[in-house]
């Protein structure tokens, strides 16, 4: 078998999702809930699934290069045998590329290689470089993370053992893409990563997206606020100073509490919002994905606006 089945998937991401605190598994559903809030507006071909940001570590050139990669989303079934062909890029992904290369990230489409008879845990990916006005040939993971410090040990990324029922079949085979291209890149090189949770092409501009599924908090300072906590604010705040044309997004699945979960509302606001309202003075927030209590940003309810059909038209 050179093909990936649903259950393949679930059995990854069981392993690869970290057992600490639910934070990973609620940002996955609230992912796959805003894809269906985007068909519901008649709006699908408006968003595709995101990716990852990666940065050089090291003492002397830490930051130094950028790295974004979007992941091809499995198809069950499929045989991913052969090695891709440049025909195998969708569209979609090359205007993202072209914003980010213009500001001097390097983007890359990345595309599946699954050997006969191998597990979904050794499946490999190419890469080729998107937004140039050229394609070349898919290369190695090598050729695309050049520079980058190689990992001197390896590292256990799927020692877990976590419940992902909850996911659906679609949204698993999105998912486990997502995080199978991250752990074959770091399990190769260092680097500080982050994840682009979905793209939304606007009238105006392409933005990189941050969903996150948040209660809302009071306090006497700033009234109603939701936090964002301080990596995914870096994150935006760098896409912003690189002078260029990236604009991003924050959007807010509102829920009633934490126990029961509830939906209440869509919200959207962009990074010039977000930066211009939010608090100068970061609060304590809920645990992180590590576990252990994260520090965020607060940002004025003020600061956004209802998701609908005519705010996305907006965009």
């Amino acid at each position: 078998m050179s093909s990936i089945t649903v259950s393949d998937t679930k059995a990854f991401l069981t392993k690869c999702i970290s057992s600490l605190n639910d934070n990973k598994l609620h940002g996955m559903r609230a992912e796959a809930s805003f894809r269906a809030h985007i068909k519901s507006l008649g709006a699908t071909d408006r968003v595709s699934p995101g990716g990852w940001i990666f940065r050089k570590k090291g003492q002397l050139d830490f930051g130094e290069s950028t790295v974004a990669v979007f992941p091809h989303t499995i198809i069950p079934g499929k045989n991913y045998s052969a090695l891709p062909s440049r025909s195998d890029v969708p569209f979609p992904p090359h205007t993202i590329c072209a914003t980010m290369h213009q500001i001097g990230i390097n983007s890359y489409y990345a595309h599946p290689v699954l050997a006969k008879g191998a597990s979904p845990e050794a499946l490999e990916w190419r890469f080729i470089q998107l937004g140039v006005p050229w394609l070349t040939n898919f290369v190695l993971v090598d050729d695309a993370f050049s520079g980058f410090l190689v990992r001197s040990k390896k590292y256990n990324y799927l020692r877990y053992k976590t419940n992902v029922s909850s996911l659906s079949s679609s949204d698993c085979m999105v998912q486990f893409s997502h995080e199978s291209v991250r752990i074959f890149i770091e399990n190769k090189f260092m680097a500080e990563t982050s994840d682009i949770d979905a793209i939304v092409w606007g009238d105006r501009y392409t933005y990189p997206m941050e969903i996150k599924e948040k209660v809302v908090a009071q306090d006497n300072d700033i009234g109603e606020w939701f936090g964002l906590d301080t990596g995914p604010f870096v994150k935006l705040a760098h896409y912003a100073a690189r002078k260029g044309n990236l604009h991003s997004l924050f959007v807010v699945r509102e829920i009633e509490d934490q126990k029961t979960r509830l939906f209440k509302q869509w919200l959207v606001t962009e990074f010039d919002q977000l930066a211009q309202w939010a608090s100068w003075v970061p609060r304590s927030g809920g645990p992180g994905m590590g576990g252990a209590s994260s520090m965020v940003v607060r940002v004025p309810r003020k600061a956004f606006r209802v998701l609908d059909a005519k705010a996305l038209s907006e965009i």
